[in-house]
């Protein structure tokens, strides 16, 4: 098999309703990890069903393996540039985060199939791969009914989509590609992740917009902790770079204009400045497994995925609710759920879209949470400056972030900050990367239908 490097990974996001049992908290002892051979030792003293993420991976920008997305992230560097994909002279915004070119048949056991999928399922099994790699899972050893896959996706297939129709339009439909239906479905690079691992446990693909990875993820660590699987892939991907879903987008006045002439500066999450989100494209894919597991065959470990809540806003397809009040209600819930105190929150990666009202009302709601004061103590970043926004991709990539902001004590910027918003008035760890010693992050994301998703990271003491 062509895929053959070790990489190490990164978190991200989601929404949904679920209901489970919480798990206790957990003590454990944390080498460093200085190497593959370096091994958390864990007490099994606490319940063996916690759920523990042992593998990451991204595909971005940034970068197509987590080191290299990682370092780039944290010096503060963007990903956005001029789409060259197709002409956008006559669109209003014409910057993207294109994830570039990688060969998605290294990626696969037979690279002829990768010929027959999307963009979007390349990019997810790129991710997946990347994360079963960095967990150092040897797939011969484990039992393959008990390893399942929640990846989702906002748009799944869109360029197959818009190549086939233009090609019913032209040629007729005896041209259009029996792999279409295939390759567009939404649900397709869970499914196809599946068979190039052989997890034969839960596996569907979660939708709901930009909510979706930490919707996936969240799901995934209740499959797990119910006793539906002992090991599950997670997170999300996005390929929707397109005409179509650029001139939606365009036509709702959503995305930014301001920055075509300096793409880089486009996406400037909580900036007074701000005027849009900026698209951008990847996959982002958490591997999460009990700590029974972990602890039998000796993973190195980021944390614990202690907490997960979902809500609906219920109030407007594509507007937060006033004052955030749905994500608050998220955020309740995920810590709620992980028997989590809110002062043992030192870090939010924040979904700060870069457009008035999500900045604005995702602001209030950690206010809502927190209480002022709290607030202002958490350390938060938007880190969509450097990735742009990958909508169904968005919290997955950003989970691996929170996860290995936990693990290293980095938190990453939010860049392009020049002038405050006196209605975004907390630390937003402006333009250059912070310190600090973590011992519980949230990732958190919003999508359109009102739905709100909060993940919580444990750090393993």
């Amino acid at each position: 098999m062509a895929f053959r490097k070790t990489i190490i990974a990164v978190v991200a996001c989601a929404a949904g309703t679920s209901a489970f049992v919480p798990a206790p908290p957990l003590s454990a002892r944390t080498a460093p990890r200085s190497s593959r051979a370096s091994i958390t030792q864990i007490s099994m003293a606490k319940d063996p069903r916690t759920v523990v993420v042992t593998g990451l991976g991204v595909m971005s920008g940034l970068g197509h393996n987590v080191n290299d997305f990682w370092d780039n992230l944290v010096e503060g560097k963007s990903s956005i540039a001029k789409v060259t994909k197709f002409d956008v002279e006559d669109y209003t915004c014409q910057i993207a985060s294109d994830c570039g070119e990688f060969t998605a048949g290294d990626y696969f056991t037979q690279a002829k199939t990768a010929k027959s999928q999307d963009r979007f399922t390349h990019m997810a099994v790129a991710a997946a791969r990347q994360a079963v790699e960095d967990a150092g899972l040897d797939l011969d050893k484990i039992d393959k009914t008990r390893f399942g896959c929640f990846v989702g996706s906002a748009f799944g297939g869109m360029q197959t989509y818009e190549d086939q129709t233009l090609k019913l339009a032209k040629m007729g439909p005896k041209k259009v590609s029996p792999f279409t239906i295939p390759a567009l479905l939404g649900n397709t690079a869970s499914g196809v992740i599946g068979i190039e691992l052989g997890a034969q446990g839960p596996n569907f693909g979660v939708t709901s917009a930009c909510a979706v990875g930490s919707h996936a993820i969240g799901e995934a660590m209740n499959s797990i902790k119910r006793g539906d699987a002992d090991i599950m892939l997670a997170g999300g991907s996005e390929a929707a770079i397109t005409p179509l879903s650029f001139a939606g987008f365009c036509s709702m006045k959503a995305m930014c204009t301001a920055y075509n002439d300096n793409p880089t500066e486009g996406s400037r999450p909580f900036d007074k400045d701000r005027c849009g989100f900026v698209m951008g494209e990847g996959a982002g894919v958490l591997l999460l497994e009990t700590l029974e597991s972990a602890e039998k065959r000796g993973a190195t470990i980021y944390g614990e995925l202690a907490g997960y809540g979902a809500t609906c806003d219920a109030h407007h397809i594509t507007t937060p609710a006033p004052g955030g009040a749905g994500l608050a209600r998220a955020i309740e819930a995920c810590l709620a759920s992980g028997n989590i105190a809110k002062e043992d929150v030192s870090y939010v990666n924040a979904h700060g879209t870069s457009t008035p009202y999500n900045d604005k009302f995702e602001t209030l709601a950690l206010k809502s949470v927190f209480g002022d004061e709290g607030a202002k103590k958490l350390a938060i970043s938007s880190t969509k400056g450097g990735t742009g926004h990958t909508l169904g991709a968005a919290g997955g990539i950003e989970a691996v972030i929170t996860a290995k902001a936990l693990k290293t004590g980095i938190i990453p910027p939010t860049i392009n900050f020049k002038t405050a918003d006196p209605e975004c008035d907390l630390d937003y760890t402006v333009n250059k990367a912070g310190k600090k010693d973590i011992k519980v992050a949230i990732s958190e994301n919003l999508g359109f239908g009102g739905h709100n998703a909060a993940i919580a990271f444990r750090k393993l003491e």
